[in-house]
């Protein structure tokens, strides 16, 4: 290393923790999304191969590694700006991405436990570990975001005009509890936690379409936010087809997916009209829930003609997550992320 550099190191070094600041944790939708789409190609080994596996591997393994990076970061930051943390809970609308950390952690371990279920003792105590330490944080993010709603409006209570889907990521952190927990054998806590989710999952939505109602649309820049709406009714699908409901629930669940993807995708020249930004992130993951929905349906009696859509759904939503990665990774480089929100 040359004099220059070695000069240059601390100061970039320091300039990176300064960054952190700004990190809030709505980062981790990029841990959802690459969980999702992992989740996508690994039901799609029915269709494709070892090829599918083999992506699904892939995406897993990278979305581990965000999640690392982002968890050492937060640490990081906890430490060196408090304030900006304490600044996140407080606020009308970051503070419902505080349950992005434990759903990672679930949906983490939920691919862990499709890929290596039954292959290891320890293994399977680790990812039961992981999977319960998400979903009791899960929980108590649940909990911790609607209880603020029984404040004051200057206390940080319930506001329509602060009313986004972001609340919706709590209510998804219940509701995908079974996707994995029937499997690791605590199925009378993963349908508890099911039940709240399936319970808060209509109140929210209404209580969305009220604020449309009472404070107009949401801001151009949350328009991608718009998205997460397609996110429960297809978790709750998938969760419907592993308890083995009438298939009935399943068809209903992914007709409202559809209905609300619809009605997302008429704000997309809205959204590719703004400056790229975290909020994209908010179309990965619910893109990624519907195509693996749409895979599973594909498969079942009745379903066979959803096999192409459900390919090109698969096709483009891997596109749409490699184009979001490389625009944060172009962002980042270029300092256009970790910046004050406007």
């Amino acid at each position: 290393m040359n004099p220059t550099s070695a000069a240059h190191t601390p100061h970039r070094f320091a300039r990176a923790i300064a960054l952190l600041e700004h990190l809030a944790p709505a980062w981790f939708a990029l841990v959802m999304g690459w969980c999702g789409l992992s989740l996508a190609w690994l039901r799609a080994t029915d269709v494709f191969g070892e090829t599918a596996l083999g992506l699904g591997l892939v995406g897993a393994m990278f979305a581990l590694f965000v999640f690392v990076l982002l968890c050492i970061s937060c640490v990081i930051r906890l430490t060196v700006h408090p304030e900006a943390v304490a600044a996140d809970m407080r606020h009308p609308v970051r503070h419902a991405f505080m349950a992005t950390l434990p759903l990672s952690i679930m949906l983490l371990a939920g691919i862990g436990v499709s890929l290596f279920w039954n292959t290891s003792r320890t293994l399977d105590t680790l990812l039961t570990f992981a999977w319960v330490l998400g979903s009791v944080l899960e929980i108590a993010a649940t909990i911790w975001v609607l209880a603020r709603w029984l404040n004051t409006a200057e206390n940080g209570g319930l506001q329509w005009a602060t009313f986004t889907p972001v609340f919706f990521i709590p209510v998804i952190g219940n509701v995908v509890a079974p996707v994995a927990g029937l499997t690791i054998g605590l199925e009378t806590w993963a349908m508890a936690q099911f039940g709240v989710g399936l319970l808060l999952w209509p109140v929210l939505q209404t209580m969305l379409l009220i604020r449309m109602a009472q404070a107009g649309p949401l801001p151009a820049r949350l328009s991608p936010t718009l998205f997460i709406t397609v996110v429960a009714p297809s978790i709750i699908g998938l969760c419907f087809l592993e308890m083995d409901a009438p298939r009935g629930l399943a068809w209903g669940t992914w007709g409202i997916g559809v209905f609300f993807l619809a009605l997302s995708l008429t704000q997309i020249r809205t959204i590719f009209e703004q400056p790229f930004g975290l909020p994209h992130w908010g179309m990965s993951f619910p893109m990624a829930a519907f195509t693996t929905l749409t895979l599973r349906m594909s498969q079942e009696q009745g379903g066979a003609w959803l096999q192409l859509p459900a390919t090109v759904l698969l096709a483009v939503t891997s596109l749409l997550i490699l184009g979001l990665t490389l625009g944060t990774w172009r962002g980042l480089r270029h300092g256009q992320l970790l910046v004050p929100e406007k």
